[in-house]
C-alpha cells in the first residue's frame, strides 16, 4: 500500500500501528522496495515510473526510509524477506507500546 500512496500515507500506517499493536505484535509490509547497494530491477524501475507519472507523490519507497521511521516509531528492525516478482516482505516487531 505505501508505495501506491503519498508518504504521509506511510507514516499514519506506521504511527497507528505503533498505537496499536501490544509489545511483540507484528506489523507487516509487503511489495517493491528501493535498497542500498543493490540495483534495483528493471521491472521494479518500471512500475516506479509509471506509478509516479499518476501520481507523483506515489512510487517505490527507500527500504531504509521506511526502516527508520518503523524504528523511530517503536518497532525492531526488519526481518527482510526475498519474495516473487522482485517483492520483498519486511517483518517489524513492536518493541514497546505506548498510546501515543
Amino acid at each position: 500500500m505505501i508505495h501506491i500512496a503519498p508518504w504521509d500515507a506511510a507514516v499514519g500506517l506506521i504511527r497507528g500501528a505503533a498505537r496499536r499493536l501490544p509489545a511483540g505484535g507484528t506489523l507487516f509490509l509487503y511489495g517493491p522496495y528501493i535498497r542500498p547497494n543493490v540495483t534495483t530491477a528493471p521491472s521494479n524501475s518500471a512500475f516506479d515510473r509509471d506509478l509516479r507519472a499518476r501520481n507523483p507523490a506515489w512510487g517505490l519507497r527507500d527500504l531504509d526510509a521506511v526502516t527508520t521511521l518503523a524504528t523511530q516509531n517503536g518497532f525492531s528492525a526488519p526481518q527482510i524477506v526475498d519474495m516473487p516478482a522482485n517483492n520483498l516482505s519486511l517483518v517489524f516487531h513492536a518493541t514497546s507500546w505506548s498510546p501515543r
